[in-house]
C-alpha cells in the first residue's frame, strides 16, 4: 500500500550536515506516521525518531536529540531527516518506515512498510 524510497545519504565530515529524504507513494501518506531508523553491521536496528500523521508530534532518540530534526510535507509525499553536528557514531544505513494509525509509532514499533535505506558515512 505504501512504497518508500530514501535518498540524500553520502560522505560527510564530522561536525557537518546532511539532509535525508523519504519519498512515499499513494494518496494516503498522511494516514501514516513515519519513523527513521538506522543500522550498522552486527548491531541491532536503532530507532532514531518519528513524526506523527499530522506532523505535530515528533520523537527523537536521546543519541540524536538536539542535532537531528524530522519534518514532513504531505503535499509532496516527503519526510525529511535533517542531520546536523554529525558524529562518527552516526555512520549507518538509514531507513524510513511507515506506521498505520493506532500503532505504537512513537516507540518505534509496528512499522509495516520500509524503504531500502541510504548510506551515511561520517569521517574524521
Amino acid at each position: 500500500q505504501v512504497q518508500l524510497v530514501e535518498s540524500g545519504g553520502g560522505l560527510v565530515q564530522a561536525g557537518g550536515s546532511l539532509k535525508l529524504s523519504c519519498a512515499a507513494s499513494g494518496r494516503t501518506f498522511n494516514n501514516y506516521a513515519v519513523g527513521w531508523f538506522r543500522r550498522t553491521p552486527g548491531k541491532a536496528r536503532e530507532f532514531v525518531g518519528a513524526i506523527s500523521w499530522s506532523g505535530d508530534s515528533i520523537y527523537y532518540a536521546d543519541s540524536v536529540k538536539g542535532r537531528f530534526t524530522i519534518s514532513r510535507s504531505d503535499v509532496a509525499n516527503l519526510v525529511y531527516l535533517q542531520m546536523n553536528s554529525l558524529k562518527l557514531e552516526d555512520t549507518a544505513v538509514y531507513y524510513c518506515a511507515a506506521a498505520a494509525y493506532g500503532s505504537s509509532w512513537f516507540l518505534g514499533y509496528e512499522y509495516d512498510y520500509w524503504g531500502q535505506g541510504t548510506q551515511v558515512i561520517v569521517s574524521s
